[in-house]
């Protein structure tokens, strides 16, 4: 991934960080919004891209502070008072030991993704996306940080983002079966709730086996009668008459088994694209599961 790909992620990401926050009034809301599109359209990111992104807040902080000190054992006893914290379901303090210890070690990328951990108990999935994201960018191959990446982008409905994180997790550590039953339930729904592109009518003209058809079908001397017969039904009078709907409904049927017939898997292609979303699914992951326990 190059590095402006990596910038402009990091850009889109500190965009919704902001939307999940109450500091946009509507207007602002929507142009960041239609930013986040423009960003995510213009360098082509994929959902997987944007997990690479970095925490932009974070490195203004680091900038505006100058060098860091780095106290690696009290960072280290704060951080296992976070997590004596989170056991008793105390999360915002939890969060405010987890970033007291990011100051003091900000290379640590346990500290985010456990500060993640606490952002998404307390409901704040921008931030703990953002954590995660920041926990990523010093360790690149640490599982439970794309695990924990993966509930929060389904909690906050990114579920093709979601199963990215998922799969990455999965590479990582194979045989936790946590990560793989959460990879399996976002696979299972996105299908479910129906992630289907829009109709593309400029692809289907340009589609060669549909064209190959519709050739084959106008070169038939049956359809050849049929699409006069559709044509003689199409006037006024007979059109509005009992008989002419008929043969209009007939014709249609013959049509759809002529092109069921000639090619079933083109037919059922269009079917899917054509078909509108199933109703939602079950909860996706992380929805009723509990966080993978702080490091």
């Amino acid at each position: 991934m190059s590095e402006i790909k990596v910038v402009a992620a990091s850009i889109v990401n500190f965009l919704k960080q902001q939307l999940d926050s109450d500091t946009l009034s509507a207007d602002s809301r929507e142009s960041v919004e239609v930013g986040v599109q423009c960003i995510e359209t213009a360098f082509e990111l994929s959902p997987e891209e944007l997990t690479r992104g970095v925490d932009l807040l974070q490195l203004v902080r680091q900038q505006r502070g100058g060098a860091p000190r780095v106290d690696r054992a009290e960072a280290e006893k704060l951080k296992n008072e976070g997590n004596e914290l989170m056991k008793s379901e105390r999360y915002r303090e939890a969060l405010e030991k987890y970033s007291r210890a990011i100051e003091l070690d900000p290379q640590n990328s346990v500290f985010f993704c456990n500060r993640a951990a606490a952002h998404f108990k307390l409901g704040e999935h921008e931030s703990a996306v953002a954590d995660c994201m920041a926990a990523l960018a010093l360790q690149p191959n640490y599982g439970k940080a794309h695990g924990r990446l993966g509930i929060a982008l389904t909690a906050l409905n990114r579920h093709e983002e979601a199963r990215a994180a998922f799969a990455r997790a999965v590479q990582l550590e194979p045989d936790n079966e946590s990560y793989k039953q959460n990879l399996k339930l976002a696979e299972e729904q996105l299908a479910q709730r129906g992630d289907r592109r829009q109709l593309d009518l400029g692809g289907l003209l340009q589609n060669t086996a549909l064209l190959n058809m519709a050739t084959e079908m106008l070169a038939d001397p049956n359809m050849q009668n049929l699409i006069s017969g559709l044509m003689s039904t199409t006037t006024p009078n007979v059109a509005n008459s009992a008989g002419g709907m008929n043969a209009l409904i007939e014709a249609g049927q013959t049509l759809a088994q002529h092109m069921q017939s000639a090619n079933p898997e083109l037919v059922e292609q269009l079917r899917r694209q054509i078909r509108p979303p199933g109703p939602p699914g079950p909860p996706g992951p992380g929805d009723n599961q509990p966080q993978p326990p702080p490091q």
